[in-house]
């Protein structure tokens, strides 16, 4: 680009709102505009004949300026952002625009740049800049980039120790969706003013994306952070005013410290944003800071959670179902069999259920694993003979997050006829954590079900928080103590007053009760002792496949220890 007029492009650039540096290829300072002395502090006498190396703040590496040039010399331009210092000695971020032209027949670059840390001149910014968040005015994740990366560069010089915070809402899909984007785009506001309110006016926080949010966070003191991540995660849990309303939000956090757990800024970003996913799986509205450990257990979840995905569509071969027996603990009878869902998988070899069935309930797919548990069940069944005597029951676990989905009933209904078929009682069970929860069209669903003559069992009792105003109105007919309690019996640690006192709500509410994970004969023979009905454990029998389990239900005394 060639100057035809000097005095009149000066003359202009002189009343332009950016500060502006013209200079030789030597490189030596020829011009700078009024603008120029407001962003750096430096009059022109101060700066012309000099080189440009005047401003540097000495964060950056060779490998930066050689990119730079190499960027002019074949492009003729180069834009990013740069740390340069003031007069006062004041390291800032510049955003920096370099173009090549021709100046009276001499080759000289033109540069324009602003003082990112600035807020004067904001509407600017977010006009001519994409490197701001037009909602929040934070700076988006392309500028946090080049803010983390800048940050790593002037850390390498020995100076204190920083940490990089990722910040999620949590449940913020709820709002948009509850109340629409206006009300969400309202407490996104709110959201980032809350963390500007933990952290320090020279720290920087950006808004990566949607309810993402970043800080980079400089500390004295490695211990400093525990507290800082505490402020971040109570600032949350006063409500914010969005219009006239009040809105309940929280936030979960993951921290990662340079250069601890990372050396670059990708590294440290990723780190922490693993630990807030860490953060969200401990039960939201708190925070971790990263740790190896942490890191690989959420590694193999998520590779548990692909493979998941993968064998549900593509591999039910690998999915089988076991059942366990339930005994009358009086007469040692077989009066039920639970049925379980089995994974064996060719690379990770058996999965838990305690493992699988968390993942497939967090990802949306409870419904296909209750698919593979009935296609398991039914074809065990198709030559099933009827029973006779009893008229035992075959309980099966349902998720709470399936009992109003249309489609339970569409799975489990050719199921329950089959079982009724066989004179046997059709079964559900759901864990008590999940029950206490439970909304009003819920509670209908489950009562119809029972109407139907279908069983309904509150597993893991006693984890959850029951009331018994709450009890007496819920459609059960069954509790199951959870296995924590009964292995505290047969002992002389004094075990048996939890199992005592829920023996005492069930006989209240006119309740039946399953002790689950019966593995000793003192177990056993105190269960007996406080006449608890049913039982079911590894010491009667294990789970087992249907051609095994069909010998027991065919001669019902031959596993108990009665």
């Amino acid at each position: 680009m060639q100057i035809e007029q000097p005095h009149d492009f000066r003359a202009l650039v002189d009343q332009y709102p950016r500060a502006i540096m013209i200079a030789t290829k030597e490189p030596r300072i020829t011009y700078v505009n009024h603008m120029f002395y407001s962003v750096t502090g430096y009059q022109s006498d101060d700066v012309v004949g000099k080189s440009p190396s005047v401003l540097s703040s000495g964060l950056h590496t060779p490998e930066f300026y050689r990119v730079m040039w190499q960027s002019l010399a074949s492009d003729g331009r180069w834009e990013g952002l740069i740390w340069n210092r003031k007069k006062n000695g004041e390291d800032y971020p510049q955003w920096l625009s370099i173009y090549a032209m021709e100046d009276n027949g001499q080759h000289v670059y033109v540069g324009m740049f602003m003082d990112m840390g600035e807020r004067a001149g904001a509407d600017e910014r977010l006009a001519s800049l994409a490197y701001y968040d037009p909602l929040t005015e934070l700076p988006n994740r392309s500028l946090f980039k080049e803010f983390l990366n800048a940050r790593v560069s002037q850390h390498r010089r020995g100076e204190a120790c920083f940490a990089v915070l990722f910040v999620n809402l949590d449940f913020f899909k709820m709002i948009n969706s509850l109340h629409g984007h206006e009300r969400g785009d309202g407490v996104l506001k709110q959201a980032a003013s809350c963390i500007q309110s933990v952290v320090g006016k020279d720290d920087i926080v950006a808004r990566l994306s949607g309810d993402e949010f970043a800080v980079i966070v400089e500390l004295q003191q490695y211990s400093m952070l525990h507290e800082i991540c505490e402020r971040m995660i109570q600032a949350f849990r006063a409500p914010v005013i969005v219009g006239e309303r009040e809105c309940f939000i929280s936030a979960s956090a993951g921290a990662a410290v340079y250069p601890v757990h990372g050396e670059n800024g990708t590294e440290l970003l990723q780190k922490a944003d693993r630990a807030m996913h860490m953060a969200k799986l401990a039960g939201r509205s708190c925070y971790r800071i990263y740790s190896e450990e942490d890191d690989e257990k959420g590694r193999r979840e998520h590779e548990l959670s692909e493979a998941l995905t993968v064998s549900l569509k593509t591999a039910s071969d690998e999915f089988y179902v076991v059942y366990q027996p339930q005994y009358d603990l009086c007469s040692g009878q077989v009066v039920g069999v639970e049925a379980l869902l089995r994974w064996e998988h060719p690379a990770f070899g058996p999965v838990s259920p305690g493992d699988f069935i968390p993942l497939a309930e967090r990802r949306g797919q409870i419904h296909e694993i209750t698919q593979q548990l009935v296609r398991g069940i039914m074809g065990d069944l198709r030559d099933a003979r009827p029973a006779l005597q009893g008229r035992p029951g075959l309980a099966i676990n349902i998720s709470a997050r399936q009992i109003t989905d249309a489609r339970l009933g569409l799975a489990i209904g050719p199921l329950f006829d089959r079982i009724r078929e066989l004179g046997w009682r059709p079964e559900i069970e759901i864990t008590e954590t999940h029950v206490m929860n439970l909304s009003d069209q819920c509670l209908e669903t489950l009562r119809a079900l029972r109407e139907q003559g279908v069983g309904i069992a509150i597993d893991d009792f006693g984890t959850g928080y029951s009331s018994l105003a709450y009890l007496q109105n819920l459609p059960v007919q069954v509790l199951k103590i959870d296995r924590q309690f009964i292995s505290s019996l047969g002992g002389q640690s004094g075990g048996s007053q939890i199992v005592t006192a829920i023996l005492g709500i069930a006989e209240a509410l006119d309740l039946d009760v399953v002790a689950e994970g019966v593995e000793t004969q003192a177990q056993y023979e105190e269960l007996c002792e406080l006449k608890c009905q049913r039982g079911q454990g590894f010491l009667m029998a294990r789970p087992q496949r249907w051609q095994q389990v069909q010998d027991i239900i065919a001669d019902p005394y031959r596993s108990s220890p009665a």
